[in-house]
């Protein structure tokens, strides 16, 4: 466990004494992605940093429940509920809502996002697996590199101009000294010494604060990729900064590392539907499988593929023009639907269908994939790709399967609607037809009501 100042025993007093006080500060996501080596479990712990800076580790199940949209809220000021008792994973919560003054409203991801790579050293392992000249090169405009992909899955609305690699920096303490044996990593520490050890090198404060910073470890860490927000005051600017801390197997691969980017971004996994505990069965968006159906690239290992269309409205890349949400009744035929892909599409390329009776937190999400590029290539297929979406779970969009049982990895035809093929909500709440083939997509038809069951019908919420 990272050593939070507040013990999570002590978490029990307070939460008794103090129940009916709200504790506001800022909101922590992290995420554990694990070397898929050892196919470990994801973790997630959620945090909040008071104005004292002290640190309260959250019940990370309640906390997701009580904020009907928990990742909206990453990086930001929260007031949270408190509720008893506490969890082994942190105090009870009742409710977490924004506290600031965006309220409701997420803000967008967009403009340049700079991103500082700092590689740290432990005290008692001198190897340096790659040299600075490798992490720049990271961030360069070509396909396969940094700036390439997140330009590209943004369709421009993001850049990582001016982002810039650091150090080797030797850390203070020895390896074990971050990572007892046979427990968690301490990220907390990891970022103070990392962060302090490049201070005279990086200026933290540059045009009004990095967005992001990506720490490179030269030995494992405790066979995770950890990957969320950081709230720390840094050379006078005191925010969340995204942050990711990567081990060898990660940054020797930008698959991983965009993972990770995502997550420093406030991105949460995506799933498949096959309702087991793994996240990382999902081809169609880097937030969940990143490894299968990837491209490679000669120096920079796995290629990431491109985010869902969810996930890419999530972090307001999807202009309104390019988005219909169908929320009435009727037949909503000769839709022409692009490529989730292609940057500066005339046409749709996200349809976002909600059925009667469902609360908010929950709709359905289209989008067409069609393989090509340097990121999309090694796709499974050609086809349309529905998520089913509830934002109360832990991995909100989970890719529909019309198999049945739905397979481990959903590479599979059941998870692709190609042409003549269609599904059918549960409960009958829309249909959905794939008409015909483009050359950038596919033309569908919905009907929202009065729907008839087919073949394909599946359940979408589990």
């Amino acid at each position: 466990m990272i050593a939070f100042r507040l013990a999570v025993p002590a978490l029990l007093l307070l939460a008794t004494a103090a129940a009916a006080a709200p504790l506001e500060g800022r909101l922590e996501l992290t995420w554990g992605d694990s070397d898929p080596a050892i196919g470990a479990a994801t973790q997630f712990r959620v945090t909040l940093v008071d104005d004292a800076g002290l640190r309260h580790a959250l019940d990370p199940q309640q906390a997701r429940l009580g904020a009907g949209d928990l990742y909206a809220l990453a990086g930001r000021r929260v007031a949270v509920e408190l509720g008893a008792p506490a969890t082994p994973q942190g105090l009870a919560v009742e409710a977490v809502v924004a506290a600031d003054a965006a309220r409701g409203v997420q803000p967008a991801i967009a403009g340049t996002t700079v991103w500082a790579t700092l590689l740290c050293k432990f005290a008692d392992i001198a190897t340096e697996q790659k040299p600075q000249s490798f992490f720049t090169g990271q961030y360069g405009n070509s396909p396969g590199q940094l700036d390439h992909y997140w330009r590209e899955v943004s369709y421009n609305k993001v850049n990582l101009t001016g982002s810039a690699a650091y150090g080797w920096f030797t850390l203070p303490q020895p390896r074990s000294f971050y990572i007892p044996a046979g427990g968690s990593a301490n990220l907390n520490q990891l970022f103070d010494d990392c962060t302090a050890a490049a201070d005279a090198a990086v200026n933290f404060a540059a045009n009004g604060g990095l967005q992001g910073i990506n720490m490179m470890f030269n030995g494992e860490l405790d066979g995770y990729a950890w990957g969320g927000g950081r709230c720390k005051t840094l050379d006078g600017v005191n925010k969340c900064w995204s942050s990711t801390w990567n081990p060898p197997w990660s940054f020797n691969n930008s698959a991983p590392l965009c993972h990770e980017m995502g997550h420093g971004y406030g991105l949460p996994h995506a799933n498949n539907s096959d309702a087991d505990t793994d996240p990382y069965d999902n081809p169609w968006d880097v937030m969940s499988n990143a490894w299968s159906n990837a491209t490679n690239d000669a120096t920079y290992g796995v290629t990431a593929k491109h985010l869902s269309i969810w996930s890419r409205d999530k972090l307001a890349f999807v202009d309104a023009a390019r988005k219909l949400t169908i929320s009435a009744d009727g037949a909503y035929a000769n839709l022409l639907l692009d490529r989730a892909s292609l940057i500066g599409s005339p046409n749709l390329q996200m349809i976002v269908v909600r059925v009667n009776g469902d609360p908010a937190t929950k709709y359905y999400t289209v989008e067409a994939r069609k393989r090509g590029g340097k990121y999309e290539a090694s796709l499974a297929g050609d086809a349309v790709i529905i998520h089913a979406v509830d934002t109360t779970r832990t991995e909100p969009a989970w890719s529909v399967d019309a198999d049945s049982p739905p397979a481990t990895t959903s590479n599979n035809e059941g998870s692709m609607f190609k042409v003549g093929e269609s599904w059918t909500a549960p409960n009958n709440g829309f249909r959905i037809n794939v008409d015909a083939a483009t050359t950038e997509g596919f033309r569908v038809s919905i009907t929202r009501g009065n729907v008839a069951s087919d073949t394909l019908f599946r359940s979408g919420f589990q």
